[in-house]
């Protein structure tokens, strides 16, 4: 593997490598190191940093899952890193020749640190193996520009674009609209390339100056890589136009949410036949089972793909965005929708998660509830041609609720693994106190000199 990682180096002329850990937000956290240290540190086994790097909130604090005090938590030993080849590539916009790579933790006995989320979707990708299945994925990424903003007491507004005006109304598929934004859309795409991204189109949104990405469908953790790499490279071309760009669910009050549509399918691994397609134009048994396990268990583990308070003022009623697990034919009003396709194309398209979640966990989720579907063989809900938006709310209206039904889903947690899903509440607790010490603007309003 060291030579892979030497050969490629030299043949890129390569300078520095940047060594990538998502952490349980999606953040991406890592080290930087001269190429010829970080091969020979690859070689060694001497790639390494702080364990507590999968306990760091969204605010830069630790929250320390472990409250036993035989715990050796306390002493924040190291992971070793493990650089993952296939994920190599060119570190577009820097001055220093750079490159990207992936990696995977291991704790001091050798074994996969079960709280990494990259490895905690490649736990569930095993289960599907195991059976013989390939599944396949299709991110659907929107997100906003908007002007700098350096008080975060203050509304985001969208940016001024070539015309010398900001947008004020929706433009959805607007073609003029898009090319408001053109310099800033080409070097996206010019540093995507140069990333080796594998991008399909991008549209104008509804909201104003909000755009979406479709990605080629691909392995779930390589999608996942290529999001996290098009996040890092939208927000250093934004910045280098001289405005932001955001991945919140909900940026903006009077503005549509931004969402991260995921359109799965599963393949068996042997002749890649579609095993969601019944050969028929119709849907195979094991598809229906697959969307009856979203159906029963994606309203109990939402943190993992609304994993924000923000997360929740995205999914309300008549604002793109779902509230329940109702399915249908090209109905985009629900949450779980069939697209048409012929059938080596049958899919679903899980509408759930915004834009915002941790696409390994957003992944991993939709994965390890449909494999239970499968596995045990359960039966969906009546497909519906009606409003979804007119049916009963499914989904939890806030964090905390959902944190509550996530604690209490051991059919799923059994598989995500105990040490993750103790993990990933400590930071969302930890996370949801802090906002909620926060006296926010509309309290000032209308309670300051009212109440």
């Amino acid at each position: 593997m060291t030579d892979i990682f030497k050969k490629w180096i030299t043949e890129h002329k390569i300078s520095e490598v940047e060594c990538l850990v998502p952490d349980m937000n999606g953040v991406l956290r890592g080290k930087v190191w001269p190429a010829q240290k970080f091969v020979k540190s690859a070689y060694d086994g001497s790639l390494r940093m702080p364990s507590s790097v999968f306990n760091v909130t969204v605010t830069g604090e630790y929250a320390d899952p472990d409250t036993d005090e035989d715990s050796e938590s306390f002493r924040d030993p190291d992971v070793s890193l493990h650089p993952d080849p296939t994920s190599l590539c060119v570190a577009p916009g820097f001055k220093t020749p750079t490159a990207f790579v992936f990696a995977d933790a291991t704790n001091k006995d050798g074994e996969p640190t079960d709280v990494a989320p990259r490895r905690v979707l490649k736990k569930i990708i095993e289960l599907y193996e195991a059976e013989g299945w390939d599944a396949v994925v299709a991110p659907e990424l929107e997100f906003y520009l908007t002007q700098t903003n350096v008080d975060p007491d203050f509304p985001l507004v969208p940016p001024t674009g070539r015309s010398g005006r900001a947008e004020t109304s929706p433009q959805p598929y607007g073609l003029e609209a898009v090319t408001e934004y053109e310099d800033i859309i080409e070097d996206i795409y010019e540093r995507a390339e140069i990333a080796s991204l594998h991008l399909d189109t991008m549209i104008h949104e509804a909201g104003t100056a909000q755009l979406e990405i479709n990605f080629n469908h691909g392995a779930p953790v390589h999608l996942c890589d290529q999001v996290m790499v098009f996040k890092r490279i939208v927000r250093q071309v934004a910045l280098a136009h001289g405005v932001y760009a955001t991945f919140m669910a909900k940026p903006m009050e009077a503005q549509p949410g931004s969402a991260m549509h995921m359109h799965i399918s599963l393949h068996a691994k042997e002749g890649g036949k579609n095993l969601f397609s019944d050969g028929k134009k119709g849907m195979s048994p094991l598809f229906e089972h697959f969307v009856g396990g979203l159906q029963r268990y994606l309203p109990e583990v939402a943190p993992l793909f609304a994993p924000n308070v923000n997360s929740f003022r995205r999914m309300r009623p008549s604002h793109s965005a779902p509230i329940n697990l109702q399915w249908g034919y090209d109905n985009r009003t629900c949450g779980l929708r069939v697209p048409i396709a012929d059938n080596t194309s049958t899919r679903i398209e899980n509408r759930l998660p915004g834009a915002d979640s941790n696409p390994y966990l957003a992944i991993a989720a939709a994965l390890v509830c449909g494999y239970i579907g499968m596995r045990d063989k359960i039966a969906p809900m009546p497909m519906i041609k009606s409003n979804a938006y007119r049916q009963p709310r499914t989904l939890p209206k806030t964090l905390q609720d959902a944190l509550d039904r996530f604690a209490a889903c051991h059919e799923v947690n059994a598989l995500l693994g105990e040490n993750f899903v103790r993990a990933f509440l400590a930071i969302k607790a930890h996370e949801l106190e802090a906002f909620e010490g926060v006296i926010s603007s509309w309290e000032r309003d209308h309670l300051l000199l009212k109440v």
